[in-house]
């Protein structure tokens, strides 16, 4: 029977009350008393030499108190890149300087070049229509290929080329791929494009900044995923403010997909700004700002090639990558198309040799960086798409070529050849499970039924694998990672028994307030409602790196296992004198602590209140109170993994496709709350959706966005979407946590995409389609059948 409670159970999502209720305190919803508005004055050309901007008129309006520009950040530093990525010649990446503001140039639609700061948001949009700016426009690149090319202008006048690096990876295995290739039975082809997407989170972003003179300390209020790393990048390196001095809170934060991850240039002024101006200085982005200052995803032009032999046995994978990075370096963008991608490109599958070569490039674009599942599903897109195309070409059934080259379960751990070992999975179990839940039995009636009708259907699977929790520490520093990714956890028991537990980890979404409750409650048998989870403030929570790449849960969740783990070990010391017996004796289970092999307990409670009225206990041996704090460095990834289904229908008269069915089974691992992992699925599938069919953001040879609104930008709607089957029964419990987890937030989004194009691929088969680049738009699918593609 399913669990009422902890660890397994369905809890409802507490946090869904105040949301439900509008009762959620997003950081708009913050006013600080004296508080000023901030208008960014933002580029309208994708590239220009900036001879002058004068702001006397605006600084001269009704309400302004001050319009800013570059020169007022002489003394400050750019907004910092968090990952260096070393190519595959062993050079250092190149890393421009991202001002704060545009500093002689400006880079792309958006970039800003000056700030007005008035008393209403009004007045200062009012004042910046008078700032007279001499922006001198520049031939834009926006190409990738044609920005690395000879003599191409350069986005960046003090870098070399637009180049930012060319990474090999395993560089040592170059030489023996190409021969594989060359000598292999047949080798499958395919170019493609991973399209650009803008991560659109219900809710903008907004930062608000404070100073107190008195205390000379800072506070921001931001939409973030990951405060401390707020903290410690701002203050550290853009505005040198001592951590102790400066105060980062993200309170409930409306989703992020990974774009609010990163520091961004606006967090970086209104901290700078109400400073300068003894003022609080606040700024909300409209959703058409969104668009041209959120860091973008995706956005890789790909070749890719399979070799193998007679039987359809891979013998080697060669892949050939153009990763656009946009104009600035974003905060993680250098590690997403490369450490992030590469390490996945051996997929669920054995593949003796596998090159992976990543040009990463800058051009006059919105940085792109990490979005839902960030290098993992460019990677899943290439090799579900080739393997798909190979099975045709060899005559196999798409099935059964996966299942010829599955990793086996007998062979875990298995170390791939790119550099990562799995832990755990069983592929197989998946797929017989996903076959089942999909009925693939049965599809050949169904397309009968559709072809009655006029339509063609399709049937589409994907094998993906991802890497969540990444660490550990020493690894990602070796790679370019300049920031640890542990995470910790501080468990403070009251004297009630009622438990506060601090967290480094953020919620904008995930049901961090019930899972987490979850895993507490269920550790020391006690009710969830007695346990309270604090995040993003980083004045009340340890110091964590915070969430994205699925880690929340394995590595987050893990950090509060070992801290709980702590106060059950101190809470027995206190029992075993409560109870007049040997430490070693004491046995803690569903709330009571015993003495083995008597009649002998004492409560939870009762110990809770006995740590904090110590009247009667050694304190030579039993320090006052109830509180632990522990730092969680994994040993290794976790790697959850799945296969997906989609089954759809194309109107071959206008190339409509419709999603009729779409079936996941995923090995999670152990699962800590089935409704929220659930979700969790449901909301990725339809961002993949989204990828496959809708989402395209696009750029004119100019630089200018045409996609830059919801009139032009194709998010998926209720009617683009089916109900979803969704399996997480096949299990393996990763073997280096203490919870046995591998996460669940990216996998939908991974898995979805490929399933889909397969899908459609598979309904076209009988017009000779072999690819359509994402996303599938009616125009694209209809001009593919008609050979105009």
């Amino acid at each position: 029977m399913p669990k009422d409670s902890g660890i397994g159970a369905s809890s409802k999502r507490r946090e869904d009350v105040r949301f439900l209720t509008g009762n959620g305190k997003y950081t708009d919803d913050i006013n600080v008393a004296g508080q000023s508005y901030a208008h960014f004055v933002r580029s309208d050309v994708a590239h220009g030499r900036i001879n002058s901007i004068d702001v006397s008129a605006a600084e001269a309006a009704p309400g302004v108190l001050k319009v800013f520009t570059a020169a007022d950040f002489a003394e400050v530093g750019g907004v910092p890149c968090g990952w260096c990525v070393t190519d595959r010649h062993g050079n250092p990446m190149q890393e421009p300087k991202h001002p704060v503001l545009a500093e002689g140039k400006v880079r792309h639609v958006g970039d800003p070049y000056a700030v007005v700061v008035a008393e209403s948001l009004s007045a200062a949009r009012d004042a910046a229509e008078l700032i007279e700016a001499d922006i001198e426009e520049l031939e834009a690149v926006i190409d990738m290929k044609a920005a690395v090319a000879d003599g191409a202008t350069k986005v960046h006048d003090d870098l070399t080329s637009n180049l930012c690096y060319d990474w090999g990876f395993v560089e040592e295995n170059r030489e023996a791929v190409d021969e594989a290739i060359k000598g292999a039975h047949h080798v499958t082809t395919l170019e493609l494009t991973n399209n650009r997407l803008v991560a659109n989170p219900m809710e903008p972003r907004v930062a608000v900044g404070e100073y107190d003179p008195w205390k000379d300390e800072h506070t921001l209020y931001t939409t973030s995923q990951n405060p401390h790393v707020i903290r410690l990048l701002m203050g550290a390196f853009v505005l040198g403010i001592p951590e102790h001095k400066l105060r980062v809170i993200a309170p409930d934060v409306g989703g992020g997909f990974g774009t609010k991850i990163f520091h961004y240039a606006e967090e970086a002024f209104c901290t700078f700004a109400a400073k300068a101006l003894k003022r609080p200085v606040k700024w909300t982005s409209s959703r058409s700002e969104a668009f041209i200052s959120d860091a973008h995803g995706r956005d890789h032009v790909t070749k890719i090639e399979l070799a193998m032999d007679e039987e359809g046995k891979f013998l080697a994978l060669r892949t050939d990558t153009y990763a656009n990075m946009g104009a600035y370096l974003s905060t993680f963008a250098p590690s997403v198309p490369t450490w992030l991608h590469g390490t996945l490109m051996a997929g669920n599958y054995i593949t003796p040799l596998i090159y992976v070569n990543v040009k990463a490039v800058f051009t006059n674009t919105v940085p792109v960086d990490a979005y839902r599942g960030a290098g993992r599903p460019e990677a899943t897109f290439q090799l579900e798409r080739v393997v798909d195309k190979a099975a045709r070409e060899m005559g196999i059934d798409p099935v059964e070529l996966r299942r010829r080259n599955f990793i086996d379960k007998s062979q875990f751990p298995y170390a791939t050849p790119v550099a990562v070992e799995y832990d755990t999975g069983d592929y197989h179990a998946t797929m017989d499970k996903l076959l089942e839940i999909s009925d693939r039995d049965g599809f050949e009636a169904r397309k009968a039924e559709s072809a009655a009708r006029g339509k063609l259907r399709g049937f589409g699977v994907a094998h993906y694998i991802e890497a969540c929790g990444i660490a550990p520490s020493n690894l990602v520093g070796q790679l370019g990672a300049r920031a640890g990714l542990y995470e910790s956890a501080t468990v403070r028991v009251n004297a009630t028994g009622s438990i506060s537990v601090m967290t480094g980890s953020h919620s904008h979404g995930q049901g961090h307030e019930t899972s987490f409750a979850q895993v507490v409650a269920d550790m020391l048998g006690i009710d969830e409602a007695q346990v309270d989870i604090v995040h993003g403030d980083t004045a009340r929570t340890p110091m964590g790196m915070g969430t994205y790449g699925s880690r929340s849960i394995a590595v987050g969740g893990s950090a509060m296992v070992r801290a709980t783990e702590k106060i059950i070990a101190k809470a027995k010391k206190v029992a075993s004198h409560l109870m007049e017996a040997s430490e070693s004796d004491v046995e803690f289970a569903n709330g009571q602590f015993t003495v083995a092999g008597t009649d002998k307990s004492v409560a939870w409670g009762d110990v809770c209140l006995a740590a904090y009225v110590p009247h009667n206990y050694p304190l030579e041996d039993i320090e006052p109170g109830l509180e632990e704090t522990a730092f969680y460095d994994p040993a290794n990834f976790t790697y959850p993994s799945g296969g997906y289904a989609c089954e759809v229908e194309v109107d071959p008269e206008t190339g409509q496709v419709e999603v009729l069915a779409f079936s996941a089974a995923d090995d999670f691992g152990n699962v800590i709350n089935p409704m929220i992992v659930e979700g969790q699925v449901h909301g990725g599938v339809a961002q993949g959706i989204g990828q496959a069919l809708l989402e395209n953001c696009v750029y004119d040879e100019n630089g200018q966005l045409l996609t830059g609104s919801y009139m032009d930008y194709a998010m998926p709607r209720a009617y683009d979407v089916p109900m979803f089957t969704v399996d997480h029964s096949c299990q393996t419990p990763c073997t280096h946590n203490p919870l046995g987890v591998k996460g669940c937030g990216e996998a939908g989004a991974i898995g979805s995409p490929p399933a889909i194009v397969n899908a459609v691929i598979d309904a076209l088969s009988g017009h000779g389609v072999e690819h359509i680049d994402m996303p599938l738009s009616p125009q694209r699918v209809w001009a593919a059948m008609h050979g105009k593609g």
